[in-house]
């Protein structure tokens, strides 16, 4: 999906190359940061607000996805040993503090100060793709914490101890990397079709209904479009954790601008296009092959060939915003996701082995007491309902 407004490939995606990333209130001096609820730049000593501003003629555009793997290909072979990773030091210019950015992570803030800093020419390096665009904070923190507060009380297998205690901890604000792919599919398939049926087996006391199955072949192809796949870029947080924030409104990309990591954390791919590309299609065939079931049609399917042929691959590289909360319960850690466009809350979370063997229990009595009454009814020739 295209949406208005890419940065320059001269850009890397972060401003200006070489330039301090600080925002000064015009009016006091003091720094800007960007105001959730103004979805603006704003000054908290003086209230000042500064609408975002993007580079003129700046559109969200997809790229084109066999061209860009060529040239990190290329590149790749040219700038070996280039990678972003380590640790490294960045003054803070309102107080002169030293914080440290480790890693992926691009966009901070000074803890002395709480002054917004960002890491100086985090995604200069030529061979690193640029930013295409990003999807604003829009939910406060407050709101974040009352979704999680709600997430905690609705996760009945858990602990009542913590349900009751909720989720202690601090959330952080974090523009995340994620690419979205869009691809146009033309899938051939051939199967069997299986259609249930009842037949009555044995005789007296042993006379009963059992289920069977009639297969009948099936085949036929399709075409279908995927539209902004989204696979996160990090390798610290598993891929599940952040596809549970689905679907993300990419309609609401805006080109970047690193205005708006004022006051967040940011960070930079660790998965490289190719990898995620690979992660996407894997997404993408398992979609298809419920589409090729469902066609099938019938009780149950089986699938015997599945062949796909891809077009119209683009890609776009993009930071999303997310609460992220860490907390420890037992002993272990454990970790909670909410988007921060949607409020989509998703999450790690201890388990109640009571609770889980009481279910089980009443499950196995529900299915006893089903497996009587459909017995009973077999003697007068009853079963109708099945």
């Amino acid at each position: 999906m295209t949406s208005t407004v890419p940065p320059s490939e001269e850009q890397g995606g972060f401003g200006e190359r070489g330039a301090k990333k600080e925002f000064p209130c015009e009016t006091c001096g003091a720094k800007l940061t960007f105001s959730i609820g103004a979805q603006k730049l704003k000054c908290e000593h003086c209230g000042t607000e500064k609408e975002l501003t993007f580079a003129e003629g700046a559109r969200v555009d997809e790229r084109d996805l066999m061209s860009a793997l060529n040239k990190q290909t290329t590149q790749r072979s040219t700038a070996a040993g280039a990678h972003f990773a380590g640790t490294h030091e960045v003054s803070c210019g309102a107080c002169g503090a030293s914080v440290a950015f480790s890693g992926s992570l691009t966009s901070s803030e000074c803890s002395y100060c709480g002054a917004p800093i960002q890491r100086d020419k985090a995604h200069e390096l030529t061979h690193r793709l640029p930013v295409d665009g990003l999807c604003p904070f829009a939910v406060e923190k407050g709101t974040a914490d009352g979704k999680l507060k709600g997430w905690v009380r609705s996760r009945w297998f858990a602990p009542n101890e913590f349900t009751r205690r909720g989720v202690e901890g601090k959330f952080d604000g974090v523009y995340m990397p994620f690419y979205t792919f869009d691809a146009m599919t033309f899938t051939r398939y051939r199967g069997q079709r299986g259609d249930h049926y009842w037949e009555t087996v044995g005789s007296g006391q042993n006379k009963r209904r059992v289920v069977k199955v009639r297969w009948s072949p099936a085949s036929g192809s399709f075409q279908r479009f995927f539209d902004d796949v989204c696979i996160p870029a990090l390798k610290s947080l598993p891929q599940k954790l952040l596809h549970g924030l689905e679907p993300w409104p990419t309609e609401r990309l805006v080109p970047f601008t690193d205005q708006a990591l004022a006051g967040k954390r940011a960070h930079t791919y660790e998965i490289e296009l190719g990898d995620a590309f690979h992660l996407g299609k894997q997404r993408i065939e398992g979609e298809l092959t419920s589409d090729v079931k469902r066609r099938i049609g019938g009780d149950v399917q089986q699938i015997s060939s599945q062949e796909t042929a891809y077009s119209a691959l683009t890609y776009k590289h993009v930071l999303l915003p997310v609460w992220i909360l860490a907390y420890r319960y037992g002993g272990k850690p454990y970790r909670v996701v909410v988007n921060a466009v949607t409020g989509q809350v998703n999450g790690e979370r201890p388990y109640s082995p009571i609770k889980i063997a009481i279910a089980v229990f009443f499950g196995i009595v529900v299915a006893i007491i089903l497996a009587v009454l459909f017995g009973g009814g077999q003697d007068g020739g009853g079963g109708g309902g099945y």
